[in-house]
């Protein structure tokens, strides 16, 4: 019997399978002893008898024991699952660094200096965890999306083999018949031409509310650095050192979002769908988090995910330039910094007869280099926006990682903003803004239908607690 987290047993599993429960869709696989092959809970295939399967917790565990995924339910497409991440601090911070591709840049030893522990305690947490090496983690998660990519864009296999983190053509073909026992040609099955822009589905578990996510950003756009029409959103992008484009729409199934990527270093695409996933929070099951909030919330707005902010240094300058003023107020000084500081496009488009133009997020750097004589703010509130700037600025220089916590001791930043960079951010679960006036109108709302609430009762999904109080505002 393959490992499974501690809140899944066999006979659950048994049930999720025999049902096809959706909500348990990447939160295990099962293994198939007799074809060798691991599936999703949801796979539409004759379903096997119970004698014949196995479950692990993870891909990477039934692919450690031998078995190959299955090309028809493509378990390289299912929604990730917090479940299987553990509560060790360590651990996760480990996972979300490998499954932005880290180690295809830096050794495990670097990567474990870098987490505060040993290269030897890394792996002991990994085999608790996921009954791995943090190695063949890596392993497994570029394969896959190698595997994802063979499936759903048109680049010739030297390019996905590139992407995929493989320094030859030759060793990402080793390695692909090696641990999935198929080769790159058996699961492209049509040739295809190379294309500028690359076509990716990234899944998640029902249900998404689009609509209102869409709401949201359009409240706040910035014209040139991003567009949200009625179905799509659309944003100029910088990860590591490369950058790009990316648009994202619903997809009919409502079970995945279409996403169409132009990126200048397709070896980064990896860390792209990472940020991507955690920007549009599509590894959040809601049925777990709306069932632990319906209590606090009589009337809770159903499919609501927590909408990202690029990264922690661009939520930082939000959140500091829109401390004690309206969201439009706010929105006028970002575009502001943008029109004035960002970077031009070669990405630009004939609207209406204008050549529309295209510009990136302002850098640390271009923040410290200017005296930001163009805000109409408070002189305190230029100086903070420098010292956050001067920040990350020097952390950039010194390969270190933004430390949001720290960023407390910058005078001007106070619980609110830290909260709300950490919220928004880095997309942290469970961050109630109980010191927001809109969250305290949304709570007053809540008194004035007789419910009152603490942020343990909201715990651990805080943030998305915040979100419905802020629609109740």
């Amino acid at each position: 019997m393959g490992r499974l987290p501690e809140h899944l047993s066999a006979g659950l599993c048994q049930r999720a399978r025999q049902s096809r429960d959706a909500r348990f869709d990447g939160q295990f696989v099962v293994a198939v002893k007799t074809t060798g092959i691991f599936c999703r809970p949801i796979c539409p295939v004759v379903m096997p008898k119970e004698k014949n399967v196995e479950y692990f917790g993870h891909g990477a565990q039934a692919m450690e024991a031998g078995y190959r995924p299955c090309l028809r339910c493509r378990p390289d497409s299912a929604p990730d699952s917090w479940a299987w991440r553990g509560t060790e601090t360590t651990f996760v911070r480990a996972l979300k660094n490998i499954e932005a591709g880290v180690l295809q840049r830096e050794s495990l030893s670097e990567l474990s200096e870098r987490l505060g522990v040993t290269d030897r305690y890394l792996r002991k947490l990994f085999e608790q965890y996921l009954g791995t090496s943090p190695k063949q983690f890596d392993v497994y998660k570029r394969l896959m999306f190698a595997k994802q990519l063979l499936h759903d864009s048109q680049l010739p296999v030297s390019e996905v083999a590139h992407a995929a983190g493989f320094n030859s053509v030759r060793r990402f073909n080793d390695a692909f018949q090696k641990k999935l026992s198929l080769t790159p040609t058996q699961v492209r099955k049509q040739n295809t031409s190379p294309n500028q822009t690359i076509s990716l589905n990234l899944a998640f578990r029902p249900p998404f509310d689009w609509d209102t996510f869409l709401q949201f950003y359009r409240a706040r756009q910035i014209q040139g650095l991003e567009n949200v029409g009625d179905h799509h959103y659309e944003r100029l992008f910088k990860i590591n050192k490369s950058r790009g484009w990316f648009s994202a729409t619903m997809n009919p199934d409502k079970t995945s979002l279409a996403v169409q990527v132009e990126i200048d270093d397709v070896s980064e695409l990896q860390s792209l769908v990472s940020e991507l996933r955690r920007f549009f929070d599509l590894d959040a099951d809601l049925w777990v988090v709306e069932s632990h909030l319906e209590c606090s919330f009589p009337q809770l707005k159903s499919g609501v995910r927590l909408p990202g902010i690029w990264n922690v240094f661009e939520a930082g300058v939000r959140a500091i330039l829109g401390q004690q003023v309206s969201i439009v107020a706010a929105k006028k000084l970002v575009q502001q910094c943008v029109d004035e500081l960002g970077e031009s496009s070669l990405r630009n488009e004939d609207v209406d007869g204008l050549n529309k133009t295209f510009k990136f997020f302002p850098t640390p750097e271009a923040f410290v280099k200017s005296d930001l004589a163009f805000l109409k703010i408070p002189h305190r509130r230029r100086k903070t926006l420098k010292a956050l700037a001067q920040t990350c600025f020097d952390d950039e220089k010194l390969g270190r990682e933004f430390n949001v916590e720290e960023w407390i001791h910058i005078p001007g930043i106070g619980p609110w903003t830290v909260n709300y960079v950490q919220m928004r951010g880095l997309s942290e679960p469970d961050v109630l803004l109980n010191t927001d006036l809109g969250v305290k109108h949304g709570l007053e709302k809540l008194k004035e239908r007789q419910t009152v609430f603490e942020h343990d009762d909201v715990s651990p999904w805080g943030s998305y607690a915040t979100l419905q109080l802020w629609m109740l505002s």
